[in-house]
């Protein structure tokens, strides 16, 4: 869609494979925010209407449609501590931009919150188990 539309992206090896790294960080964090709510919520019905209940405004607390700059104050706020947001901004450094310089907050962000998380959601299912 983007060679369509006329965008230049970037096909370096380097930044495909960093894709596949931010994509498979991404994968793990909200996988693991999965498993932690489902060891909370015993029915599959409870769990899927919480988990859309957080995921849906999470996509809209974030930077993929309109820049954070242009949103209200609150939703500034909440948006710095949504990891899609970091996930975008390192999508279009290594896909559209080649500017780096926030890659390294973008991946040390979405780094911890998938340590964060999957620490949650072992420990979470660990409980069950027992």
């Amino acid at each position: 869609m983007a060679l369509v539309i006329g965008a230049e992206v970037r096909h370096s090896p380097l930044d495909i494979a960093s894709i596949f790294l931010v994509i498979i960080l991404l994968a793990m964090c909200f996988s693991s925010f999965s498993m932690c709510l489902a060891s909370f919520f015993k029915t599959h019905e409870r769990m899927m209407g919480i988990g859309q209940m957080i995921t849906m405004p999470l996509f809209f607390a974030n930077n993929a449609i309109y820049p954070i700059s242009m949103v209200p104050p609150w939703l500034q706020s909440v948006s710095t501590i949504n990891p899609q947001s970091y996930v975008v901004d390192a999508l279009r450094a290594f896909l559209l931009r080649g500017d780096y310089t926030n890659l390294p907050k973008d991946m040390a962000v979405l780094f911890l919150f998938t340590v964060v998380l999957v620490t949650l959601a072992s420990a979470s299912i660990n409980r069950l188990l027992e």
